[in-house]
């Protein structure tokens, strides 16, 4: 896998601050310290979970968006591995599988473009790339039936992960089909025309070559659905979605009324649960709103979701510790790591 460092178990330590007296998450974790054949080493593990980092901002890049999301996953690392592992959450189920490094594509692409078309262009033709990559690593770890958390990167991965996950699920004979559903709680559809890869599009591919069945987004804002995906949603009976105004201005559903409806809706088989912190108010990411839901409700989705669904992974992303622009903000990576324990402690305790 030519993007992909694996981990060992120095590196995890390397970045654990360990404490007289006290046990920290990264203490307990596990790594895939025999890298070899690693899909027999990942099935005999008795991790249940498998931590993968996708730190990129191809993606969003290739849609005309704001770059930096290639900035969440190591802060977002630092701070999981120094929590606390204590009767609430141990650690010893989580494998910190490793991250892939697409330097070296952004590089060649920013060095060699002479206009923004040529970038863009670029970009779109480099996540070909990215997908089949992302995708050969979440299809083995699917298929040894383990649950994926995938952090970092654009929305442009749901794309590999929905694929590649459906594809292990159905190898490792847990599902009839090569499809999964997918709930996903964004200001945005992310289903834009499928007319080259970028951030905007991640479901619309998956859609349509078959691996994603029904999709549910919760909280969508109404300002920026596109005519055109609003007609094709319509027509979709496989699709649904609850928009923000529908939840917090109208108040006709409240916010776990409308994430009921989501898993009553996915419940028919195996899920993918999607967070895009673009959804999360005024938490940097790469198109940050000053109008959206509290990181508790944040926290309230993940832990609602995780113990009403056939969870087959976690994604969350397009978060940011620092935007190309300029703008930082150091909690990002905290933010993240409060989701992920959520999730683990929720499907650890059901």
């Amino acid at each position: 896998m030519k993007h992909f460092k694996f981990y060992t178990k120095e590196d995890i330590l390397s970045i654990t601050k360990t404490r007289r007296f006290e046990t920290k998450i990264g203490e307990r974790v596990c790594t895939l310290d025999k890298q070899g054949e690693w899909p027999q080493v990942l099935t005999n593990s008795k991790a249940k979970y498998v931590i993968v980092g996708i730190p990129e901002d191809i993606g969003v890049m290739a849609n005309y968006g704001t770059g930096g999301t290639d900035t969440a996953w190591l802060p977002f690392l630092s701070s999981f591995l120094n929590m606390q592992s204590n009767d609430f959450l141990v650690g010893d189920e989580i494998l910190v599988l490793g991250h892939f490094d697409f330097g070296d594509i952004k590089y060649l692409i920013d060095s060699n473009a002479y206009n923004q078309d040529e970038l863009i262009n670029a970009y779109r033709h480099a996540l070909e790339i990215i997908d089949a990559e992302v995708e050969d690593i979440l299809k083995v770890i699917a298929s040894c039936k383990k649950i994926p958390i995938v952090i970092g990167g654009g929305h442009n991965n749901s794309y590999p992960i929905i694929k590649g996950v459906a594809k292990g699920l159905y190898k490792a004979g847990v599902t009839p089909l090569s499809q999964i559903n997918c709930i996903n709680l964004d200001a945005h559809t992310d289903f834009k025309a499928a007319q080259g890869r970028h951030s905007g599009n991640g479901f619309k591919y998956a859609e349509e070559d078959g691996y994603l069945g029904k999709y549910c987004i919760v909280g969508v804002h109404e300002n920026y659905i596109p005519q055109s995906v609003l007609m094709e949603i319509h027509n979709n009976p496989f699709i649904d979605y609850i928009t923000y105004e529908e939840i917090f201005i109208h108040e006709r559903k409240n916010f776990i009324q409308a994430i009921a409806h989501a898993t009553g809706f996915t419940e028919d088989t195996y899920t993918g649960i999607e967070l895009d912190v673009d959804c999360i108010e005024n938490a940097l990411s790469s198109a940050t709103s000053p109008s959206g839901i509290s990181v508790l409700q944040a926290r309230q989705y993940i832990t609602f979701i995780a113990q009403n669904a056939k969870a087959a992974y976690l994604h969350i992303c397009e978060g940011a510790t620092q935007l190309a622009d300029g703008r930082k903000n150091e909690n990002t990576g905290k933010l993240i790591s409060y989701l992920v324990s959520d999730f683990v402690k929720e499907l650890s305790q059901s």
